[in-house]
Order: C-alpha cells, then sequence, then structure tokens
C-alpha cells in the first residue's frame, strides 16, 4: 500500500497516509485527510525524493554516491 506525505497548512506539521491511490483522491475531494497534530484539512501533498536500495554496493564507491568514484575528493 502507498505511503504519502503531506503538511498541515494551518500547523506546518508533516506526516504520513497510508492508503491506495483510489481512497487517497477520494478522501482529497472529500477533505478526509485529517492532520494529526491540529484536526485541520487543510493539507498538501508533499513530493520528497526516493531511494532505490540495491543488494550489491560498495562503501565509498561511485556506485552508492560516495566521492570515491569520481576522483573529486582525496579519499584512499
Amino acid at each position: 500500500m502507498p505511503t504519502y506525505e503531506f503538511r498541515c497548512k494551518a500547523c506546518d506539521n508533516y506526516f504520513e497516509v497510508v492508503t491506495s491511490m483510489a481512497e487517497k483522491a477520494r478522501r482529497e475531494l472529500e477533505h478526509e485527510i485529517v492532520c494529526e497534530r491540529c484536526g485541520g484539512t487543510d493539507v498538501e501533498q508533499v513530493f520528497g525524493g526516493f531511494s532505490i536500495l540495491s543488494g550489491a554496493s560498495v562503501k565509498g564507491s561511485a556506485a552508492d554516491g560516495g566521492c570515491c568514484g569520481g576522483g573529486a575528493c582525496s579519499c584512499s
């Protein structure tokens, strides 16, 4: 089941909602997505980054985002 992140415009609280795509769309239309902190319904969906995990990774390599693969650092 997908997890969606929202921000409450009233209190600036960030929270997650786990629901299907169809149910999320319905709940947004009906203003049924409620802030956990203040109970507000004026919320907006937050689109953040994501990561993909791999079973094969070498620490410090370019494959895992380390600097040693690109030659731009002084690590050995």
